[in-house]
């Protein structure tokens, strides 16, 4: 039979635990992920009583209350508090998500939060976003053109292929659906995930852009698009209620009628 053993400092364990004062009514204990570089010591879970009446109703406004009134030392990304940035993706009771849109209330009992699965953390909350944008930049997620610009104005379309991108430019690139894939943990050297499938396909469905086979050549790869396997994980955490799945089933069905 198999044995498998984590890899050294993977096993998490319990940390500091900060109390609410004696008068608070309205407590809820959150249990945050914290993993300092600087030290050799495992990950561990510190956790934080708050009163919810200090703070407000968001997962972010908490962890910025910790971090202004309890403890300095946590470390997370944050910058829009409000769904635009994704910055403060994070992995919130399970589900990844948006630290500023996710509403305390909506979740019971103490709330655990991690930092977005499968990639390397930084610090903390912090995850190491380097592989995934290069991921980004490797579609070349701007306009292609053969043909000179119109020397008037600008390029035009019309309104229904304005609306075939609806539902793709939202996308903020916070990464929640691509690191609650799968595919994308075993394969995320060659798989590009559903947030750049998505991307990609927001730009091969442009009528503005004329690269499209270029587009297309680039991701027929039995890795780089064909490791989705169609778990839909990334349609269901979006944040922002995008379906990267039906993307990536775009491209694929784009790949075959060209080749008929």
């Amino acid at each position: 039979m198999a044995q498998f053993t984590l890899p050294k400092n993977s096993k998490i364990y319990q940390g500091k635990t900060f109390s609410a004062t004696v008068d608070a009514k309205n407590k809820k204990t959150f249990r945050v992920y914290r993993w300092e570089p600087e030290n050799n010591d495992n990950p561990r879970m510190d956790s934080y009583e708050i009163d919810l009446d200090d703070c407000g109703p968001m997962v972010l406004d908490a962890l910025i209350y910790i971090k202004n009134e309890i403890d300095s030392t946590l470390t997370f990304r944050r910058s829009c508090r409000e769904g635009i940035c994704g910055s403060c993706a994070m992995n919130i009771g399970g589900i990844n998500t948006l630290a500023c849109t996710k509403v305390i209330s909506d979740i019971r009992g103490d709330i655990n939060i991690y930092p977005l699965p499968h990639m390397s953390v930084v610090k903390d909350l912090v995850p190491d976003m380097t592989h995934f944008y290069a991921q980004y930049a490797a579609i070349k997620p701007w306009m292609q053109t053969q043909t000179p610009p119109p020397p008037d104005r600008e390029r035009l379309q019309s309104k229904e292929d304005r609306a075939k991108i609806d539902g793709l430019y939202e996308c903020i690139l916070c990464a929640c659906c691509s690191t609650s894939c799968p595919s994308y943990w075993w394969n995320s050297d060659r798989y590009l995930g559903p947030a750049i499938l998505l991307q990609a396909y927001r730009w091969i469905i442009d009528s503005r852009d004329e690269n499209t086979g270029e587009r297309l050549d680039e991701l027929e790869d039995p890795f780089r698009l064909y490791r989705c396997h169609t778990i839909m994980n990334c349609t269901k955490t979006c944040p922002k209620g995008l379906n990267p799945a039906k993307a990536i089933a775009e491209i694929k069905k784009l790949l075959v009628s060209r080749t008929i």
